[in-house]
């Protein structure tokens, strides 16, 4: 089936701009609003979104025009009848858009494919009001829409054969990236992002680590485009609160319960930027819990016990430490400033530094990868560490150039412990036989931004790192949501990557 005609219901900031990516692909535009007042905001959007595309070269006058004569603003739902597919692009109420489905079904030809934009609601409930269920779909784009390459083509038990392929295609016309899911609360992408935004949450909201700390951690240590704090405020956090509600709904199962700060914050009136407020408060500018703080609190200091495995790592912070001009000894009864024990995912850091017999002089320091400038230095506080050795242990980690975090002496750290679980999320929904590694990768990736996605993390950091990391976080806590996935024990076992064999895995 060829597309060649489409209407867009509601032309919202998302609305207007799925519009503009259909007409920027040749495709007609029918644009559907409750009311004139609407429909001249939402065409005012696409207007400013092709005037900027202008401005930055990225589109001529006349490409401007051309496209902009593609969208032809409709009168009412009658001006639908002989479009190809309508998607709607509604507020996420299912009563809104079940009204919406029942005025396509009254004036769209039974052939035509009815897609709904939803992120979280259940395609397959909309689709079992619908005159003809086999032809609604759901077709979730990703805001902004011109910019965001993914489109999760998202089918139920209703939709007749065929009508994912027909989507899949008209989303590669686009110039997005189609994934083709099942109809499961949150699909792939909303699925993993959100826990692991309420995770974060759930860190700050029990003193774990301090806003910055928590969102650098992500920044830094994962390398991701931005902290899951902030990105909670940029999403919205009443928006967060009900996609968790509804995979808390869907699954029953602790990871999803919303961690209770997020429900006090949207109770408060602090949604995020929209708000002016929200984990962050945007009225204060240059808010020292906002600044990524590698300030040195202290003087470095000049004699150092230093403690560890005997690996590659302990070897070059020794190095390091010696052409900064620190005295470095590996001797613990010599009296030196700070007893700085090198720390290795998985294992406490209290037991080493007991026996070093000098534990309130004692930090960790995780580095996580090669020792250069930037990388997340995590500054391990054990519950005997002074607040002098804190600072010392800090300066000295800032001092040799590294990005400094604190945590506390907890199995996975700070980094660890927020991307573990959110890793076993992704193994787990391989396993259910949801989606793949190459999907899943691709969502993330295109969807949320990811550099890269998190079979390739695991397979960065090796299946068995991640295993025994889960499995110190499982046996300290006892949550089920830090238990190892058995797929994840199987390839850490064998040695598999999942960006090799186990690309053809359900």
């Amino acid at each position: 089936m060829e597309i060649r005609d489409v209407a867009v219901i509601g032309l919202g900031t998302m609305g207007a701009g799925i519009a503009e990516v259909f007409a920027r692909a040749g495709i007609g535009v029918v644009a559907i609003e409750a009311d004139a007042a609407a429909m001249s905001h939402g065409v005012g959007i696409l207007d400013a979104s092709l005037s900027r595309a202008v401005t930055k070269g990225r589109l001529t006058a006349a490409e401007q025009a051309e496209i902009r004569s593609r969208v032809r603003p409709a009168a009412g739902f009658s001006d639908a009848a002989a479009v190809d597919l309508a998607i709607e692009v509604v507020p996420e109420r299912m009563e809104i858009k079940r009204e919406i489905f029942a005025e396509l079904d009254r004036v769209c030809s039974p052939d035509a494919i009815l897609a709904t934009n939803t992120s979280s609601l259940s395609v397959t409930a909309i689709a079992a009001a619908s005159k003809h269920p086999g032809r609604v779909i759901g077709m979730h784009f990703f805001n902004p829409a011109p910019v965001m390459r993914l489109v999760e083509v998202v089918s139920s038990v209703l939709t007749a054969d065929g009508v994912a392929a027909t989507v899949s295609g008209l989303a590669g016309r686009l110039g997005k990236t189609p994934v083709q899911v099942g109809d499961r609360a949150g699909f792939i992408a909303n699925a993993l992002l959100l826990p692991y935004l309420n995770q974060a949450l759930h860190l700050l909201a029990t003193s774990y680590a301090s806003r910055a700390d928590i969102d650098l951690a992500a920044t830094a240590g994962i390398r991701l485009p931005m902290g899951p704090l902030a990105l909670l405020d940029l999403i919205g956090l009443d928006t967060a609160l009900s996609i968790m509600e509804v995979l808390h709904g869907e699954f029953g199962l602790p990871r999803y319960a919303p961690t209770p700060l997020l429900r006090r914050l949207v109770d408060a009136g602090r949604t995020g930027r929209k708000a002016g407020r929200g984990i962050y408060d945007y009225a204060e500018s240059g808010s020292d819990d906002q600044q990524t703080g590698n300030e040195q609190a202290s003087a470095t200091p000049k004699t150092v016990t230093l403690i560890g495995a005997g690996d590659d790592i302990e070897a070059e912070l020794a190095s390091a430490m010696a052409a900064a001009g620190i005295n470095v000894t590996r001797n613990a009864a010599h009296p030196t400033e700070l007893v700085l024990i090198a720390a290795e995912a998985g294992r406490p850091v209290l037991p080493a530094a007991l026996a070093a017999g000098r534990p309130q002089q004692a930090v960790g320091l995780h580095v996580a990868g090669a020792l250069a400038a930037g990388t997340l230095a995590e500054v391990i506080q054990t519950s005997l560490s002074s607040a002098d050795a804190v600072q010392a242990g800090t300066a000295l980690a800032a001092g040799l150039g590294l990005t400094v975090v604190h945590a506390p002496d907890r199995p996975g750290f700070l980094a660890g412990t927020l991307l573990y679980p959110h890793l076993a999320d992704a193994v787990r929904m391989c396993q259910d036989g949801y989606s793949n590694p190459a999907d899943i990768d691709t969502a993330m990736k295109l969807g949320c931004g990811y550099p890269r996605g998190p079979f390739e993390l695991i397979d960065a950091a090796g299946a068995a790192g991640v295993l025994t990391g889960l499995e110190a976080m499982h046996e300290a806590y006892g949550y089920p949501e830090f238990a190892p996935p058995p797929l994840l024990a199987e390839h850490a076992a064998a040695g598999i990557p999942f960006g090799g064999s186990s690309r053809s895995a359900p």
